[in-house]
Parts: structure tokens; C-alpha cells; sequence
């Protein structure tokens, strides 16, 4: 992706649901916060389905599906379950993520190297439904390559441990993570792979991540929306997107 181009935004509306379930009920509705998002300038929404249904839930995927007029990225366990649900609506994009019951969100990214078999015959399957598949991973050489290996078209590189050094003021790891991201959102591009990154970004870490020449997505979703008991759902969006543009350019 040549620098200067324009970086999308997707937002991930997972936390407006954890709210809603909270209590139970309609409300807040994950799809009007969805039509908000697309509204302040999101390129795309996101939503994860997990196994346990703790937040996004079945009838969500279904209203998103119907409603939205910008792509939706269906973020999924590469579980049978979550399969048939992938291939029977058809979203735009898929998400393939590690998921364990007793985590609180996703914690790292897909051992692809290790299980590169079964995730290869989930891509396939996800691109035969017209799917653009991503693999979540760690920036990791190994991972990327066995990503590319799969057929997937997208890698997401997983900034968790660059968000967490630098809200803990560990410098030297801050900048020791920022290195391995830039290093292999290089490489993975030149392997032909689209790359996007996301995990933990907020106003005070999203810059640097931007300002990578070849990721061409952004995917934010907590902070966002706790942003928005605050700001609002609409300014603090307009807000990423600015801070996102300024880097890019």
C-alpha cells in the first residue's frame, strides 16, 4: 500500500452488546451503534461471534447483514459452528481469531504454523462462500508465512503487546514491538498479503501503527466505544479518523 493513501477504519461494535446483555433486553442496539459508525466515517464494521455468545449474538449477524451498507468483517472461531454460520450469510469478510472460553478478549494470535492444515480447509471453504478471508496473528515470520501458505488474502497483525508496553511506560519494549510490526507488515506485503492491524488501539497509540505504509486497515473497538460514554459514538470516530489521516499523510 503506497504511503499517503488512505487507511479504513473498522469499528467494532462487539461492547455496545456486551452493554445491552448486561441487563438484558434491547438496549443499547449494537445495530444503531453499527449505523452510527458507518455515519461518523467508519469503512467497515466488525463483529465477533464468539462461542459462548457472551456479547454479539446470532440475531445481531443476521440485522447487520440486512442493514449495513458497508462491508461487514465477521470475526470467528475456525469452528465447524462458526463455519456453517460464515458460509450461510456471507459477510463480506471473515476474521479467523483464537478464542478460549475464560478469556476475557482475544489474547494473541492464531498458531497457523501449528495447525496449518485444518485452518487452510476453513479458508478454503470461506473463500469458496466469496469470503475475504484475514487470519489474526502475532507479528511473527513463521506465522506470516504459513499465513500466506492457507490462501488467506489478509493478515491482521495483533498490537496488544505494542498497546500494553506503552500504557505500562515500558519503552524499550514499546519500541522493540513497534520494530517487529513495521518489519513484518513489510515482509507480508511483499509475500502479496493484505495487511491490516488492530488489538488495543486508542487515541495515544493509533499513530505510529498508521503511519506503517503497508497496513491498509484498522480495526478499534473497545476504546471506541468507552470513548463514546464521554464524547459520544459519532466525535469520538471522527477523532480516530483524523488522528489515522494525520499519520498517514
Amino acid at each position: 500500500m503506497p504511503t499517503g493513501s488512505t487507511l479504513r477504519l473498522g469499528v467494532n461494535i462487539d461492547h455496545v452488546a456486551t452493554l445491552r446483555n448486561a441487563r438484558g433486553g434491547e438496549i443499547p442496539d449494537p445495530l444503531r451503534a453499527a449505523q452510527l459508525a458507518e455515519a461518523a466515517g467508519a469503512d467497515g464494521i466488525t463483529a465477533h461471534l464468539r462461542e459462548d455468545r457472551r456479547h454479539i449474538v446470532d440475531a445481531d449477524i443476521e440485522r447487520l447483514m440486512a442493514a449495513l451498507s458497508v462491508p461487514l468483517n465477521f470475526e470467528m472461531a475456525a469452528t465447524d459452528e462458526m463455519l456453517q454460520i460464515a458460509r450461510r450469510h456471507r459477510p463480506h469478510a471473515a476474521c479467523l481469531v483464537p478464542e478460549k472460553r475464560e478469556e476475557r478478549t482475544t489474547e494473541g494470535g492464531l498458531d497457523v504454523a501449528g495447525d496449518e492444515t485444518r485452518l487452510a480447509r476453513t479458508v478454503a471453504l470461506l473463500r469458496d462462500a466469496g469470503c475475504r478471508v484475514s487470519l489474526f496473528i502475532a507479528a511473527d515470520r513463521a506465522q506470516v508465512e504459513a499465513a500466506q501458505r492457507t490462501g488467506a488474502e489478509v493478515i491482521e497483525l495483533h498490537t496488544g503487546g505494542f498497546c500494553d508496553a506503552h500504557a505500562e511506560g515500558r519503552r524499550e519494549d514499546r519500541h522493540r514491538e513497534l520494530d517487529g510490526l513495521r518489519e513484518m507488515a513489510g515482509y507480508a506485503a511483499s509475500l502479496g498479503l493484505e495487511v491490516h492491524a488492530g488489538h488495543g488501539l486508542g487515541y495515544d497509540t493509533v499513530e505510529p501503527i498508521a503511519a506503517l505504509p503497508e497496513i491498509s486497515e484498522l480495526n478499534i473497538g473497545h476504546f471506541l466505544i468507552g470513548e463514546a460514554v464521554f464524547r459520544g459514538l459519532g466525535p469520538a470516530i471522527a477523532e480516530m479518523r483524523r488522528l489515522m489521516d494525520a499519520a498517514r499523510a
